[in-house]
């Protein structure tokens, strides 16, 4: 009998841990379908995901990725990457108040426009390679490629044809 009630209360932590695994989505890869999601931008402007009409999305993952990539973004001016509908999301995501205090007004300088990742969820969806920048190409918000940008040493042009 009291191997019973053990075995019991294991299944039922047993279940919940593989359903909870299974819940978690697997990142993007050729093939899936990104989901909708809304940000802001450096501006606090209100960005909404438009399927039909993005055919790039890049992530950066870090802070360290991202100010090399916000230096490249730079050298091209501000309509370089609406015009390749091109939509660059830099994860924000755990910066602490006070890095925030100091990036945030920084990001405002730039140009191009920034769509900042302040959702785990959201940012866990990208796959990612240490210190590159995440490129997925897209078709009508399904995934037809992947890439990495490695912004301190190649251009991101060869990403975006």
């Amino acid at each position: 009998m009291k191997s019973r009630l053990i075995n019991k209360p294991l299944a039922i932590l047993l279940a919940l841990v593989v359903g909870h695994r299974s819940a978690q989505a697997e990142p993007y890869k050729a093939g899936s379908t990104v989901k909708p999601f809304t940000a802001k931008d450096q501006h606090e402007q209100a960005y909404t995901f438009d399927a039909k009409n993005t055919r790039y999305l890049l992530v950066s993952h870090d802070m360290e990725t991202g100010k090399k990539a916000n230096a490249a973004l730079t050298t091209f001016g501000k309509e370089h990457l609406a015009g390749k509908k091109a939509v660059y999301v830099a994860n924000i995501h755990g910066m602490p108040g006070i890095g925030r205090m100091f990036a945030l007004p920084k990001m405002k300088k730039y140009a191009h426009r920034i769509i900042l990742g302040d959702d785990a969820a959201l940012i866990a969806d990208f796959p990612e390679q240490q210190g590159k920048v995440t490129v997925l190409g897209l078709s009508n918000g399904k995934v037809t490629s992947v890439g990495y940008w490695d912004p301190s040493a190649e251009g991101v042009d060869k990403f975006l044809k």
